[in-house]
Parts: structure tokens; sequence; C-alpha cells
């Protein structure tokens, strides 16, 4: 009376698995595409950045000193003089950006100036 008969359903549910699939294949190329990808190209040019300083670059450290490399002492320390006569050991991997001695200043930093 109150029970309805129970129908098999139809084998072949290989597009079923597919379309559930599908959306988190979709969310990891948009990962990949808009996280992983620019981060790793960011790390590779701040390892760049820092395996190319060289003695009289003015660089800034995390703490925001600046200061001028007078010697690269190894891979993992250079040496920086804040001051006059005043030269601090400092790592490399805590230089936050590294300013060519030949750079030419910021449109901005002239224009403030006059």
């Amino acid at each position: 009376m109150f029970v309805t008969p129970a129908y098999a359903q139809t084998a072949g549910g290989g597009g079923d698995l597919f379309m559930s699939i599908l959306p988190f294949v979709l969310m990891f190329v948009i990962f990949y595409f808009l996280l992983i990808r620019p981060q790793r190209k960011q790390m590779q040019e701040r390892k760049e950045m820092l395996s190319n300083v060289r003695r009289n670059d003015t660089v800034v450290t995390g703490g925001g000193v600046v200061g001028k490399v007078t010697k690269v002492i190894d891979d993992n320390e250079v040496e920086v003089e804040i001051a006059k006569d005043v030269k601090v050991r400092v790592m490399r991997s805590l230089i936050a950006d590294v300013r060519v001695k030949g750079e030419p200043a910021k449109q901005a930093a002239k224009q403030s100036a006059k």
C-alpha cells in the first residue's frame, strides 16, 4: 500500500565522477595562478637580489636601518656601515631592500626637495 517499488539506477556514473572532481581541479588551478606562482616568483627575485649584494651597495635592513655594505663576509653575512666608523654585521636574510649606488632618485623625492 504505502510502499513504493524501488527501481535500480542506471550504471555509468563516470560522467558524474568527472563533474564532482571538476570544481576541485578548477580551484587548484585558480590557487596556482593567483597564489602559488606569484609567491614563487617573488621568492626567486628576493633570493637573486640577496645573492647579488656587493660592496658599496646601499641596503635597508629588516629593522629599517639604512647603511652601506663595506665588506661581504661570507654567503650569510655582510658588514654594513650605518654611520661614520660604525660598522655592524648583518645577516643577508635580514636585508629588506638593496639600493644600488648608481640607482637614480625617485621622482617623488626630487619634487618634494624643490
